[in-house]
């Protein structure tokens, strides 16, 4: 098989698996459903990944590193982080599902457990790794909080999860209402206003979205 035609394979695989373990979870996925949808065999599909952890993991990276390239992240605005975070929920909403199914079935993304959505690092129980991502973003609030730029009361990895608890209000992992992209523009504003508020006062760091 040619490399172009394998890459062309590996994704067709990936995004008929994000939506068959976005719809149906982990242990509600189906590998045959799964290599039926992307047009290949259960054996290519496990040639690629493994088995159906191994997919998953390679699904929720996917969708992870994408998050990571359209959120930066800074210590010292928070508030613009966690508006940009709700931007990406709503138009990534199958990694907040996947995420949220990896919670409740058991497997542990660091992204939830330590509170950013920056590494797609996946592991089960006695093999969770720290995730280098995510300890870069608490130094980085650790040094605003010595700086005196954010509320040094608070510990650093309670701050990082508690701001992105506050940007996923509306997601699928909120229990308020889920933003949908379709949702009146004055609905987004007003969200995100709130939240920017929020957040500022909450943690004193950056500028408030007006």
């Amino acid at each position: 098989m040619s490399p172009r035609k394998s890459d062309a394979t590996r994704r067709r695989l990936l995004d008929a698996a994000t939506a068959d373990f976005a719809a149906h979870g982990i242990a509600g996925a189906r590998v045959d459903r799964i290599a039926a949808a992307a047009g290949v065999n259960k054996a290519q599909l496990y040639a690629y990944f493994g088995d159906k952890l191994g997919l998953f993991g390679a699904v929720f990276r996917l969708h992870a590193d994408a998050v990571v390239d359209a959120v930066p992240f800074t210590a010292d605005d928070l508030p613009q982080y966690a508006v940009r975070l709700y931007e990406t929920a709503v138009e990534r909403p199958e990694l907040i599902r996947l995420a949220t199914w990896a919670k409740l079935e058991g497997v542990v993304t660091d992204n939830l457990v330590t509170g950013s959505l920056a590494t797609g690092s996946l592991a089960t129980d006695d093999l969770a790794t720290e995730s280098s991502a995510v300890t870069v973003k608490l130094q980085a609030i650790a040094e605003a909080q010595r700086a005196g730029r954010v509320t040094a009361s608070i510990d650093p990895q309670d701050v990082l999860a508690l701001v992105l608890a506050m940007a996923l209000t509306w997601s699928a992992a909120g229990l308020s209402a889920t933003a949908a992209p379709d949702d009146p523009p004055k609905a987004h504003t007003r969200r995100k206003r709130a939240l920017s508020q929020a957040v500022s006062g909450a943690f004193g760091a950056g500028r408030e979205q007006g």
